[in-house]
């Protein structure tokens, strides 16, 4: 029983650092910038449960989604990769229209708060890889998802009130600052899947 416990606590941990809900703040906070609070409040809870549901199906699903497609899980490496080296760098060189260019009806959807900033490549990769060493232990991973996730979404959904305190100075120099470090995990994402691709 302790072992189980254990496993689940550690896991949800993980899956919580994967998840980064404190690196994500500053580029939800520029995401949601000019968006009314009430509606952030909606938005978020809305891409959180989006973000579920792609975690769950991953959960259940994902080795089957990926054999279908024939795609190896160091595609989704990768792949998550270059999505966080373009968002860097639009954070480190922001355009008139934000970080993520014009939204329609000028808001987010799904991308990128769903994904890739909680239901991430680096997440799904994990839960893929949790399922393929032990189908016998789902319930354990799905409590831990569970757990992770909404920790995440208590801290994701304070963070519009972080604005009050950050200020438009302080959330652009978090910006430069999170870009720099979006850069550098996304090249290092892209070293690791092409250098497992090679040994291969």
């Amino acid at each position: 029983m302790n072992e189980i416990g254990t496993s689940i606590w550690s896991t949800a941990v993980l899956l919580f650092f994967l998840m980064d809900p404190l690196g994500n703040i500053p580029v939800l906070l520029s995401v949601l910038k000019g968006i009314p609070a009430k509606r952030q409040r909606f938005i978020i809870i809305r891409e959180l449960l989006i973000a579920l549901g792609i975690l769950l199906s991953f959960l259940f699903g994902g080795q089957n989604i990926l054999n279908f497609l024939h795609l190896q899980q160091e595609s989704v490496t990768i792949a998550g990769g270059i999505i966080l080296l373009i968002i860097g760098l639009r954070l480190i060189f922001p355009g008139k229209d934000g970080v993520m260019g014009k939204q329609p009806g000028g808001e987010p959807l799904i991308v990128p708060i769903a994904i890739p900033m909680i239901a991430g490549p680096s997440v799904l990769a994990m839960l893929m890889l949790l399922t393929q060493n032990g189908t016998g232990q789902m319930s354990n991973w799905l409590f831990a998802v569970l757990l992770a996730w909404g920790l995440s979404a208590i801290i994701l959904l304070a963070a519009p009130f972080l604005f009050k305190i950050l200020r438009e100075r302080g959330l652009h120099a978090i910006e430069r600052l999170m870009g720099m470090i979006l850069v550098m995990m996304a090249v290092q994402m892209l070293i690791d899947g092409i250098k497992v691709l090679f040994l291969n």
